[in-house]
Parts: structure tokens; C-alpha cells; sequence
């Protein structure tokens, strides 16, 4: 049995000692599970899912602590100290993330929090953090078609809007247009893909696309006009920066849901906004 360091993994009590309790590592040998992370009632005997990474003296070591990342994760993490030889950044574990000079794309600074990769040194077997994060992204031709649903982080502002990691694999762009609330470095939120370019980038949404989103959005705003004395202030040509300040969506996902509550004879459209319809 092979360990994967910097990951979890499923080990048997072996013995139990003053400090805490050994574990089964296979080609390993014994990893102890200092006395802090062992569950009431363990015994020998027992499987346990645990966290393996290095101590200070860079041996294995378990935890049943869950970490802010693991090996092949994208995070956003912060620096908790500098020295002279890179960062040491917080993944929720007792030692922090080391990551080297040569991996920062810029010097990081206590206090601040990067976009980093973890990753094992193949050189010295060490978990380290790398922020040269685009060599780690996947060359291949996404898999995804329009409308589906993935996980982001978001990277970082550009010209054209927020630079995205897509599901902890693929690069990613949101418009600055498909935005409609606040975003930040480090957010991981919910997206759906829109398109995929050419060279295998993908453009995602916030925001669910095409005839659901508007159908989804029918029921919010429907919803809105109940709770509001059955009236909106804000019609099919009202200014997008008001609807989108208000519902966070675009003014086209806004007019199609106005025809299709239309349609459904559910309101009327006034002037000076919308109304429910009479009953």
C-alpha cells in the first residue's frame, strides 16, 4: 500500500502510545496520529480517514483536521509569515504551506492571500504551494455544453471581466457584462457554461443562461410583486443599471420574464412599471 501525501487516505489503528496512535502506512511504515486529532473511543483495529502531510521534520504525518486545500487543489490562501526562502501560507493545518521564491509570480507579503496550486516537489518529496498557477490548468478540450452547471473560483479582474477556474481544472472568463453582483479574488461560487472558444477556453455565467434563467426568474419576480403590494416600480424600459441593482440580473432576463408573466396573464404593464393582475 502506497500513501498520498497531501491527501486523504484510509488507515488502520495499528498501536496505541502516551502521545496518540499509530497508523498502518504500508511502504511508509508506522505514521503517528498525534493524541490532539484522535477520535473518543478509537482503538486499535480501527480505520480511520485522515489528512497525510510532513511534519517539521519532514515526516508523514496524520490528522483527522480538514484542510483548506489538498495535492491538485487550486486555492486561495494567506500568507502567515515570510522568510528567506519564500511563504508560508495557511491551509488550516498545524504547519503552514511552504511556497518557494521561485514559484511566487510576485513577492507575497504577510497578511495579503494568493491564488496558489498545491502540489508535491518532485525534487525533495515536500508539499509545496505554486502562484505560476497556468501551467497547472488542463490543455484539454473541456467537456461541458451550454447551460451546464460548474464550481469557480474566481482568479482575478482583467479588462474583459473576472478570470475564472473551472470545476479545479479548466480556465474560465466571466464578461464584465454577466456580472451583476460583487465579486473577489478568492470567491468560489456557483457558474453555468455559455460557450467554449476555439482554443478550449470556456465562457461562464453567473447566472443560469437563456430561456430557464428567464423562466426561473419569472417565479422571483412574480414572487417580488407579492411581497411588494402587487407593483414594480421598474418596467421593460427601465435603465439596466436599476434592474440590475435590484434583482442582479440582466435587462434581458428581466424582459423576458415580464412576457412571460404577460403571457400568463398574471400581470399588466403599466407606465410606470408592472402590476399583478386584478382577480
Amino acid at each position: 500500500m502506497r500513501i498520498k501525501l497531501g491527501d486523504y487516505n484510509k488507515l488502520t489503528v495499528v498501536k496505541e502510545v502516551d502521545f496518540g496512535m499509530y497508523l498502518d502506512g504500508g511502504d511508509e511504515g508506522e505514521i503517528l496520529l498525534p493524541t490532539r486529532y484522535v477520535p473518543e473511543g478509537c482503538k486499535p483495529g480501527d480505520e480511520l480517514d485522515v489528512f497525510i502531510y510532513l511534519d517539521q521534520d519532514e515526516r508523514p504525518v496524520a490528522t483527522t483536521l480538514t484542510p483548506l486545500a489538498k495535492v491538485g487543489d487550486f486555492a486561495y490562501l494567506e500568507v502567515s509569515w515570510v522568510n528567506e526562502y519564500g511563504a508560508f501560507l495557511n491551509w488550516g493545518l498545524m504547519k503552514d504551506l511552504f511556497c518557494p521564491f521561485r514559484e511566487q509570480k510576485k513577492r507575497m507579503e504577510k497578511g495579503n492571500a494568493y491564488i496558489v496550486y498545491v502540489n508535491i516537489d518532485e525534487d525533495s518529496y515536500r508539499l509545496m504551494a505554486t502562484a505560476k498557477i497556468d501551467k497547472y490548468l488542463s490543455q484539454e478540450r473541456p467537456p461541458y455544453k451550454h447551460g451546464d452547471e460548474v464550481d469557480l473560483l474566481v482568479w482575478q479582474k482583467t479588462e474583459l471581466g473576472f478570470k475564472v477556474i473551472v470545476d479545479n481544472k479548466y480556465n474560465g472568463l466571466i464578461y464584465e457584462n454577466q456580472i451583476f453582483r460583487p465579486l473577489h479574488t478568492g470567491d468560489r461560487i456557483k457558474g453555468f457554461i455559455d460557450h467554449i472558444r476555439q482554443d478550449g477556453k470556456i465562457d461562464v455565467t453567473i447566472q443560469k443562461t437563456g430561456h430557464q434563467q428567464a423562466l426561473d426568474f419569472s417565479e422571483v419576480l412574480l414572487n417580488y410583486l407579492k411581497e411588494n403590494n402587487g407593483h414594480c416600480d421598474l418596467g421593460d424600459k427601465s435603465p439596466s443599471e436599476l434592474i440590475a441593482d435590484r434583482f442582479k440580473v440582466s435587462k434581458k432576463t428581466y424582459k423576458k420574464a415580464i412576457g412571460d408573466l404577460y403571457k400568463r396573464r398574471l400581470i399588466t404593464i403599466e407606465e410606470n412599471g408592472i402590476s399583478l393582475t386584478k382577480q
